[in-house]
């Protein structure tokens, strides 16, 4: 079963002893839609998060500093990027809950939608190629789907920046944006695996698979993969430079994109690049509904 606000909703509170999710959720100070909301709150109150991700944390740190001294002497020895997607897919099959691997595919479905925004807010900017990515079924991992996200996010920054340059277009607010990226909400998704097998939380589940993508991938895929989780700011900047609300970049964590971090705390910063991409898209697609309703 995929919690959706409904459980946050209903649930009664007990004065003597309330609940931090269901406060969380209550609480709008961040916008997020609220059925991935209720999702990554009910998963982050999962006993995997509480009890097994501080040792997960720490193993997976150990083994990504053990890799990188690995890689350092063989950095291009194994260069499996079907075999790690694979993997990723038994693991999100079998092993990760059900709202995480919701949050996991919503993931790839908005960012395509945020770039396509963008893209379609800049004049002169419609040859600039894309390749949106929207699964709707946890099948799609076993098409290198998270290298090809990652790749989109460069090509995209390098491409539109290589217009704005060559053709000397400009990133700058607009009246009244157009909105036809932002498709409708709830996505079609797939029913999500749901067997007892399925507990990990979001947070434990990366901290396993971090380490493994850098396993099965050269050292500079993965350099690369670890760098691009600072990129929300750029494109944050973007797309609160078209809609005008520059002040809300404050909800956007993974910052400083020219001040590369340790590799070991790419699965924290990837909890947090999740986040900030379903808040930016929120954001859009609130002001989508505002401009609708004028």
């Amino acid at each position: 079963m995929l919690h959706n606000s409904e459980y946050f909703e209903t649930k009664e509170n007990n004065p003597r002893d309330p609940n931090h999710w269901h406060a969380l959720f209550l609480d709008n100070s961040v916008p997020f839609h609220k059925d991935a909301k209720a999702a990554f709150l009910f998963d982050s109150g999962r006993k995997s998060k509480q009890f097994l991700l501080p040792f997960l944390r720490v193993f997976g740190r150990l083994t990504i500093i053990f890799f990188q001294i690995f890689k350092a002497i063989a950095p291009n020895l194994i260069n499996a990027p079907k075999t790690l997607h694979r993997f990723l897919y038994w693991g999100m099959k079998y092993w990760v809950s059900p709202e995480a691997n919701f949050l996991i595919l919503r993931h790839f479905y908005l960012g395509s939608e945020v770039l396509r925004f963008i893209k379609d807010n800049v004049d002169g900017a419609e040859n600039i190629p894309m390749n949106p990515l929207k699964p709707l079924s946890i099948k799609a991992v076993k098409d290198n789907l998270f290298l090809e996200h990652d790749l989109n996010l460069y090509n995209f920054i390098i491409n539109l920046n290589k217009a704005i340059q060559e053709r000397g277009l400009k990133i700058h607010p607009v009246s009244n944006p157009v909105f036809t990226a932002i498709g409708p909400q709830p996505i079609p998704f797939e029913e999500f695996p749901n067997r007892w097998t399925n507990f990990l939380d979001l947070a434990s589940a990366i901290e396993i698979f971090t380490p493994v993508y850098q396993f099965f991938l050269t050292d500079n895929d993965f350099w690369r993969a670890s760098n691009s989780l600072q990129l929300d700011e750029v494109i944050g900047v973007y797309a609160a430079t078209i809609m005008s609300c520059p002040e809300k970049l404050v909800a956007l964590n993974n910052k400083h994109p020219m001040i590369p971090l340790p590799t070991y705390g790419a699965g924290f910063r990837l909890v947090l690049h999740g986040l900030s991409t379903e808040v930016l898209h929120h954001l859009i697609s609130t002001e989508k509904f505002k401009s609708e309703a004028a």
